[in-house]
Order: C-alpha cells, then structure tokens, then sequence
C-alpha cells in the first residue's frame, strides 16, 4: 500500500540547499531571486513554504530575524528571516541547472 502525503524530499528544496552551500545565508525574497536565475521559474511562495518546511526536517536554520524599516504597501517596517544551512542539510556542491 502506497504511503499519503508528500514526499520527504523536493527537488526546490534541494536547489535551495545548494544555493545556501554556495552563498552561506539568505532571506527569502533573496533566495527567489537567485533561484530564478539558477533554475528558472518558480512561485515565490513555493520557496517560502520549502524554506518553513525546511526548517522543520533540520535542513534549513533560521539564523537571524531582522527588522528592516521601509516604505511597504503594508507599512513601515518588513520582517527579515535570514536562513542557513541546518544539520540536515546534505548539499552536493554543485549548482545544476
């Protein structure tokens, strides 16, 4: 009997975990960016939910949360979470495309 549910592995959340080998750290909105470029199109809230899914297998850390004053449609102030590699994370070294 075939087991419900997702899969425990993405493809998404691999490439973001190479992209963080690479990089070291980023936020979510930084982390689209260069996926796009890398791999090509993706939804951006794809990449937030795999980084918040990751989070919960160890794969991703959430290094800091920041607080970055601006001029936003939603107001003055936007909420940074900036991402690492967790124990999890088991990164190839090589950025594929």
């Amino acid at each position: 009997m075939a087991k419900r549910g997702r899969k425990p592995n993405s493809e998404i959340r691999s490439n973001i975990v190479e992209l963080l080998h690479f990089f070291g750290e980023g936020y979510g909105y930084d982390l689209y960016k260069k996926y796009t470029k890398a791999y090509g199109r993706v939804s951006m809230r794809s990449v937030y939910y795999h980084l918040r899914k990751g989070v919960e297998l160890g794969v991703f850390r959430v290094k800091t949360i920041e607080s970055v004053e601006g001029n936003y449609s939603w107001g003055p102030k936007a909420q940074r979470i900036v991402f690492s590699l967790g124990a999890s994370a088991e990164p190839k070294g090589v950025l594929k495309k």
